[in-house]
């Protein structure tokens, strides 16, 4: 994925009006976009320029071994119900939606044929496939596989240096498809997102290019939030940083990018970097470890005594804003009791579905009350906040569906959706 190139901070004097460059960018991006539109089932008119989009990629497996299946479980977390069917598989889950149903084929190494229903049974939105009790698959059979999937993709629509408006496909995969790169001289209008098994481009598959990166304008607050922590960043003296969170903060991305970013800023900066992560877990999950555990609050978060905490809680995103304001009160006394000072990182967004988003553009406002939540608590306590969530909203306005972000296709974020982290976080800090 190509990263944003940095915002320019100069001023341009037009008609005595003195205008950001950041401003004039997006004007002029705009005007790019208004020049970008839907012609047709599979057609898109660029600055009067037709461009015929190729249509979805199917992948037609034909005969994969399995050497058994598991026992479907209906109960089951969808991707977890049987065994996952290779070519959707996103990181620990599938892709939903990217099997064709009809395609499904399950039979036997001597060419006999298993019935769903009878044999098996299959998760079709999922991928998930698992044999039946009393059924005619063994325990220990190994079958053969045949379906189709699609792949998703995003093509990019360019203006070349010479003027020449073209589409250029990207590369297909099923769940973490890659945008063209930019030839020198191009500028991008638009990215078309082919989003699993469609039948014709809609409006949520067009991306104009709006911004080029996240508008980035708030003044740093770590002079006045972080005092101590800011000193010992420009002094030398050892400051000890604990991310503390969920599922994401396990990869150890984020925070090893933001500490290698902090030594860049603060040459002198001498920073201790420890992970508490607790996958599938919450801040309460924490609290109510008992003693001894290797997941309890006060041993292995307090107990450790850090000069800065950076918590991170996707799985704390079922919270509404008054459980906010009680929890994190909790965790902000018994913080400023040990002398730590904190930094809360908004959640990335995950899948739409369970922000209740039906699409990924238009987003710009997280519905989440957790969320809000945050926020309202970090402004009431003067607590800093690095607003992952605000810079995961605008993606759409850079050509960016954020969903293809995430590795496993709902909730963990690649490389690229860590330094979003990364960058909320050094934005604290001048």
């Amino acid at each position: 994925m190509q990263w944003p190139a940095p915002a320019r901070k100069i001023v341009t004097v037009y008609k005595s009006v003195i205008v950001p460059a950041a401003i004039l960018g997006s004007l002029a991006l705009w005007a790019s976009s208004a020049e970008v539109k839907l012609a047709g089932p599979w057609e898109i008119s660029a600055a009067g320029t037709q461009i015929k989009v190729s249509r979805p990629d199917i992948v037609t497996v034909t005969g994969e071994r399995y050497p058994k299946l598991a026992v479907f479980n209906p109960r089951a977390a969808a991707w977890t119900k049987g065994t996952r069917l290779k070519g959707v598989i996103a990181a620990e889950c599938t892709v939903e939606g990217a099997l064709d149903p009809d395609s499904l084929v399950v039979r036997g190494t001597g060419g006999e044929t298993f019935r769903r229903g009878v044999d098996y049974d299959a998760d079709l939105e999922a991928g998930a496939i698992g044999r039946l009790a009393g059924g005619n698959i063994g325990e220990d059979q190994p079958v053969l596989i045949s379906y189709r999937y699609v792949k998703e993709r995003i093509d990019t629509i360019v203006r070349t240096a010479d003027g020449r408006i073209l589409l250029r496909g990207g590369l297909p995969h099923v769940a973490n498809p890659e945008i063209p790169a930019l030839e020198p001289g191009e500028t991008r209008l638009a990215n078309v997102f082919i989003n699993g098994r469609i039948s014709a481009l809609e409006e949520d598959n067009l991306y104009p290019i709006l911004e080029t990166a996240y508008p980035d304008n708030n003044p740093p607050v770590a002079a006045q939030l972080l005092p101590r922590t800011l000193a010992k960043l420009r002094s030398g003296e050892r400051l000890k940083i604990l991310a503390w969170g969920d599922s994401v903060s396990t990869f150890n991305r984020y925070q090893t990018m933001f500490v290698d970013r902090l030594k860049q800023r603060y040459p002198k900066a001498n920073i201790e970097l420890a992970t508490e992560a607790w996958a599938g877990r919450s801040t309460a999950s924490y609290l109510k470890e008992p003693p001894g555990s290797p997941h309890n609050y006060r041993e292995q978060v307090l107990a450790k005594k850090p000069d800065l905490i950076v918590s991170e809680f996707v799985n704390d995103a079922g919270l509404s804003e008054e459980a906010v304001e009680e929890r994190y009160s909790q965790l902000l006394a018994d913080f400023r009791q040990i002398g730590a000072e904190w930094i809360i990182l908004t959640p990335h967004y995950v899948r739409p579905n369970w922000m209740k988003l039906t699409s990924q553009t238009h987003i710009d406002d997280d519905p989440r009350p957790y969320v809000k939540g945050l926020r309202l608590f970090a402004a009431k306590h003067r607590v800093a906040l690095a607003d992952a969530s605000l810079r995961y909203g605008r993606l759409w306005r850079q050509g960016i569906p954020y969903l293809t972000l995430m590795e496993n296709n709902i909730n963990h974020p690649n490389v690229f959706g860590h330094t979003i982290f990364a960058d909320s976080l050094m934005a604290l800090f001048p």
